[in-house]
């Protein structure tokens, strides 16, 4: 990706925006940081798409966790894990934590 200062920027903002339209986004810096990006509104687009399949997967990935915790199951496990005693749910954790190293 192409840099212009923020200088560049507000003194030649025609040709960098010529510049975004050619590469797709412009870094503009101050004292050689990073500072923003301008992006070309085929860019911008892209990762707005990209974001909302994102969140669509996301919400999808829950949808289903909270639908497999209703079934008939995930209740048993429920009333299992509150019935246990303390020494069963020490257990529990003990091979939980061997299972995972």
């Amino acid at each position: 990706m192409g840099s212009v200062t923020a200088t560049e920027a507000k003194n030649a903002l025609g040709a960098v925006l010529e510049r975004v339209l050619v590469e797709g986004r412009v870094a503009i810096t101050k004292h050689d940081e990073v500072k923003a990006v301008m992006l070309s509104v085929r860019e911008y687009e892209a990762l707005k798409a990209a974001q909302g399949d994102a969140l669509a997967s996301l919400a999808a990935d829950f949808d289903s966790l909270v639908e497999r915790m209703q079934g008939p199951r995930a209740r048993q496990a429920g009333r299992d894990l509150f019935d246990a005693t303390a020494e069963q749910l020490g257990e529990a954790a003990v091979a939980a934590a061997d299972h995972r190293d």
